[in-house]
């Protein structure tokens, strides 16, 4: 689905006209202007909800009519689960677990020297930090930075949330070495399959019965 057909199910379910809800839905989408497959989905994640479209929409929106519309509850049911069938809502750490084997030049010290390297040039304060660093802190994956240090999350996200002004060099990091390493897993095909964390899921309850 594209963001006006999410925002219409967000109208339909809570009121209002789709163009009240149309930019969240946009925003959740737009990482497939760097992947033109489902591996684009990072945003269709809780990490996402949580330190990106909150930030930028605030907890809650008023819609045409008035009312006060929850924004984690509209990414979630209006968004991310119609994506997935219903059937599982992915972590972030499903989508690392995906990114296979880095660039030889990207593995042990280098990525780490590059990673510190990009954000000692674009940070800002405290939490500018503490945001961009936030992947790792969920997923405990070195490799998980890539999402946040990169020329799209500098120049497009951060600005959304008022954190930092676009800049005008050339970029070390590049939103690419998100998806280049990337295996497609079935999950990521609208729910063809469930995700490590969703089986994971499934094995606990299967356990406690």
């Amino acid at each position: 689905m594209n963001p006006i057909q999410h925002a219409r199910i967000s109208a339909r379910k809570r009121g209002g006209e789709p163009e009240d809800y149309v930019e969240i839905h946009a925003l959740i989408d737009s990482t497939k202007m760097l992947c033109s497959d489902n591996r684009h989905r990072i945003l269709h994640t809780f990490w996402a909800v949580q330190e990106i479209v909150i930030p930028v929409f605030g907890h809650t929106i008023t819609n045409s009519a008035g009312q006060t519309v929850d924004v984690k509850d509209l990414c979630e049911k209006d968004h991310l689960l119609p994506d997935f069938q219903h059937r599982f809502i992915p972590t972030l750490g499903d989508f690392v677990a995906a990114m296979g084997d880095l660039p030889p030049n990207l593995l042990g010290q280098g990525l780490a020297q590059r990673l510190e390297r990009f954000h000692a040039d674009v940070i800002q304060d405290d939490a500018i930090s503490a945001r961009m660093l936030s992947p790792l802190a969920v997923t405990g994956q070195l490799k998980s930075l890539l999402i946040t240090h990169n020329s799209w999350f500098v120049n497009t996200i951060l600005p959304m949330m008022h954190q930092g002004q676009p800049k005008l060099v050339a970029f070390d990091l590049t939103p690419e070495l998100i998806f280049n390493p990337m295996r497609f897993e079935l999950w990521m095909d609208n729910g063809s399959d469930v995700p490590p964390s969703a089986k994971q899921l499934q094995r606990l309850k299967q356990v406690q019965v």
